[in-house]
């Protein structure tokens, strides 16, 4: 693969845009497999049946993508702090990276052959792809210290989400194109079956933009010192910050305080948002399968486009009142609309829902990280606290997905999960009440 040739100065504009072009390259993942065309997809395979055998013992569908979900997470959670560990004093931190990435990429281009006849091998993919994405993001952050000046890094970051949500919304609206209108590009067959294997072709159009598109940022992007090589006390490293972490919280009180009520609304926060397009294709009544591609994906284009503004409001909302009662109170809107979720049936009431979900959904995920960094105490060594962030996180993804995936089992319906998740919200918002303000 390519690779620079003459290394550019940290802090020149064009690496700082060759590292924030990395989330033009993955960002597709999340939007067109992880939120629109996928459950589009996977819920038109289960219209005759809705379970899925494992060792004779039949479970539903959803469920069966909720349980593949946690255990992605729960690969995800163990290797993190390794890859953070290795990240740090790696030489060629680059090779890890785009080992994660060549196999997402991969998988998402196995999606292909994701059919009720290879439903394992499908499932296989799937779990691949989402490891694959959030361990290349470990390696993916871990550069921005290296090609970003501390006064750069706000920016840079920004930049590439901006860049991310411009390139995702491209492929998507391509991609919609391509399932609504499938003999515009070719694709023949009845409507119904066209339709469906566009959605096929939108699998490998994802790893082909995510691979292809993520050469420009690894052309640029340092190549590190090959001389260190991995030992086994820098394997253990990100195990070992995880620990000093978790001694200093004994100190802490804002900190100590924070992260159960971080953990119990993230759990149900990160559930809904990774379930959100599997609930509004199985329970919500649409007039159609056209109905329901284009509802679904306008819902998921809402939320993206209101949770800017919803981010930005927030903001200003912490910067009068502090940070900790507008968590508080956005925990309280989440709880409403668990309950406004579980009685939504018809179109137009899902688009007013995912309006909402979009208003508070970048206010918590960004507010709740601006929290957590003021409360840390000074250090050198922030890595070590953000580790310890992401990996509580995704332990609460894990819990979240195996709590819905069993409710939605074994009640039948997908409702009565999300009507779980309120006592999670409201749990959250109580917990944050113990913290003190002052420095929030």
């Amino acid at each position: 693969m390519l690779s620079s040739k003459v290394p550019l100065e940290k802090g020149s504009k064009k690496l700082i845009n060759a590292w924030a072009f990395y989330d033009w390259a993955n960002s597709v993942y999340s939007l067109v497999i992880s939120s629109a065309i996928f459950p589009l997809y996977f819920g038109a395979l289960f219209t005759d049946i809705n379970t899925i055998s494992f060792f004779n013992y039949d479970i539903k569908n959803t469920a069966v993508i909720s349980f593949v979900t946690a255990f992605a997470f729960i690969i995800v959670a163990f290797i993190s702090p390794l890859l953070s560990g290795i990240a740090d004093y790696i030489g060629d931190k680059k090779k890890f990276m785009k080992i994660f990435v060549y196999m997402g990429s991969l998988s998402c281009i196995g999606l292909y052959f994701f059919e009720l006849d290879t439903i394992y091998m499908g499932l296989f993919f799937y779990f691949l792809a989402m490891v694959g994405i959030w361990a290349s993001l470990v390696f993916y952050n871990s550069y921005l210290p290296d090609i970003a000046y501390p006064d750069q890094q706000d920016r840079a970051s920004a930049r590439g989400f901006s860049m991310g949500y411009i390139g995702s919304v491209l492929l998507l609206l391509f991609n919609l194109a391509m399932v609504m209108q499938p003999e515009w590009f070719g694709i023949s067959g009845e409507p119904q079956e066209a339709s469906m294997k566009a959605m096929r072709y939108s699998f490998i159009s994802v790893g082909i933009w995510w691979s292809l598109f993520s050469q420009y940022s690894f052309y640029y992007l340092p190549k590190g010192n090959n001389q260190i090589k991995v030992t086994k006390d820098i394997f253990w490293n990100g195990f070992k910050e995880l620990k000093l972490v978790w001694e200093q919280l004994k100190n802490n009180l804002g900190l100590r305080r924070f992260l159960p009520a971080f953990f119990s609304y993230s759990m149900a926060l990160q559930t809904v948002l990774l379930v959100a397009a599997y609930y509004g294709e199985e329970e919500i009544a649409w007039a159609s399968s056209s109905e329901k591609t284009i509802g679904l994906i306008v819902s998921i284009l809402l939320i993206q486009i209101v949770a800017i503004f919803g981010a930005i409001l927030t903001a200003r909302a912490s910067e009068r009142f502090g940070n900790i009662i507008v968590l508080v109170v956005i925990n309280g809107i989440w709880a409403v609309l668990c309950v406004i979720a579980y009685y939504t049936r018809t179109p137009m009431q899902f688009y007013i829902v995912a309006g909402f979900v979009g208003m508070v959904m970048g206010g918590l995920q960004s507010l709740s990280r601006s929290t957590y960094s003021k409360l840390i105490p000074e250090t050198q060594d922030t890595t070590s606290f953000f580790s310890f962030y992401a990996v509580a996180e995704k332990i609460a993804i894990v819990i979240g997905m195996l709590c819905f995936g069993l409710i939605d089992h074994f009640s039948g319906s997908m409702r009565n999960g999300i009507l779980f998740f309120i006592l999670f919200f409201i749990l959250g918002g109580v917990m944050l009440l113990r913290i003190p303000f002052k420095r929030t």
